[in-house]
């Protein structure tokens, strides 16, 4: 039977049950991830099974939330998690590294594994074809202790791209349209697989952008294939060596079922007061605006914010305007500067703030 590439996951990590819709099945967890605004709880809760060690592949700690410390209990928080981390071999990313799917697909991901995160935007790594999943910071902290994830065997959404992205049209309007389209429960209890011709124009960070907002669809996670982008995207990352070819049989079944033609978008936006509130932009063309962000947990890659500084070269943000820019890691903020983009930016008035899950 030809199998679409979540189903192919979920059974290489099956300890419990099977992968039939609705049904409950215990998964093996290879990766899990805290944050510091989840990861205080998170960690008392694993010291309480009372092990010695962290019992999976990979265990990592960021402080990507609470970065400012405007009292002693934010730096005692901090504290703790990193001589918790310590004790327990677990990998610590300091404040000012980043944010934690993005580093981590950065630093850790591999295809093909499956990371439970303490975090709704885990699914993230669906940029580098792993499997992410948000959960409760208890169940991350089973997880850490090697017991199975428990959770119903989602549906299988596959969406077919096709074309390529026009001009001036981003991998955050393809989202973007996804919630145009279905909502923000569109797409709970469902596992969101992107396929077909249209992916090979996605870069690794564009993909990763769509897996994270997919949180906004309700969706239980979303994964790419692992295709010479992914490939491209690990070397860059001096990890070659652990890119493997990953992607759904041909013929393959899906529970539901879209396809999207990437050359017929536009931009779009989100109105307030949800993300399933889209509109194309020209709709809103010339609306008044006080604050504008880019970057923190979902535009933050290199490309992102290079295209506003190049877009703001020799260029003013308006005098009323609060421009934020938001790194999505440090490396990002390094390559930036390296290609000129942080004096831009600096020179059209913009507000550079560290490496965060900011915003």
């Amino acid at each position: 039977m030809a199998k679409n590439l979540t189903r192919k996951i979920l059974e290489a990590h099956l300890v419990e049950g099977s992968v039939r819709c609705g049904s409950e099945i215990g998964i093996r967890i290879d990766h899990t991830l805290l944050q510091d605004a989840t990861g205080t709880m998170a960690m008392l809760e694993f010291e309480s099974i009372g092990l010695d060690r962290v019992q999976v592949e990979l265990a990592v700690q960021y402080v990507d939330h609470n970065l400012l410390q405007t009292d002693n209990k934010n730096a005692d928080d901090h504290k703790y998690l990193q001589t918790a981390c310590a004790r327990y071999g677990i990998y610590h990313s300091h404040p000012g590294n980043g944010v934690s799917h993005q580093v981590h697909m950065e630093r850790f991901g591999v295809p093909g594994k499956i990371i439970l995160g303490a975090d709704s935007h885990t699914p993230g790594a669906a940029g580098i074809s792993m499997l992410g999943i948000g959960a409760g910071g208890l169940d991350v902290a089973l997880a850490m202790a090697g017991y199975p994830y428990y959770f119903p065997c989602p549906r299988v959404f596959g969406v077919r791209l096709t074309g390529a992205l026009p001009d001036w049209v981003s991998a955050k309007d393809l989202i973007l349209e996804m919630l145009r389209r279905y909502g923000v429960k569109g797409c709970v209890g469902k596992i969101v697989e992107y396929y077909g011709p249209g992916v090979a124009n996605l870069s690794a960070t564009d993909r990763e952008t769509i897996g994270n907002m997919g949180t906004e669809l309700g969706a239980t996670s979303t994964v790419f294939p692992s295709d010479e982008n992914t490939r491209a995207y690990l070397q860059a990352q001096g990890r070659g060596s652990s890119w493997v070819p990953l992607a759904a049989d041909d013929g393959a079944e899906y529970d539901e079922h879209a396809e999207i033609d990437l050359a017929n978008l536009e931009p779009l936006i989100a109105c307030p007061s949800s993300p399933g509130n889209v509109v194309p932009v020209r709709d809103v063309a010339g609306l008044k605006v006080h604050q504008v962000i880019v970057g923190s947990s979902t535009n933050s890659s290199f490309r992102d914010l290079m295209v506003v500084a190049r877009t703001l070269e020799g260029r003013h943000c308006h005098p009323e305007i609060s421009l934020h820019i938001n790194p999505g890691s440090r490396q990002v903020l390094e390559n930036v500067a390296l290609h000129s983009g942080v004096v831009s930016l600096l020179r059209a008035g913009a507000r550079l703030h560290e490496a965060g899950c900011l915003g």
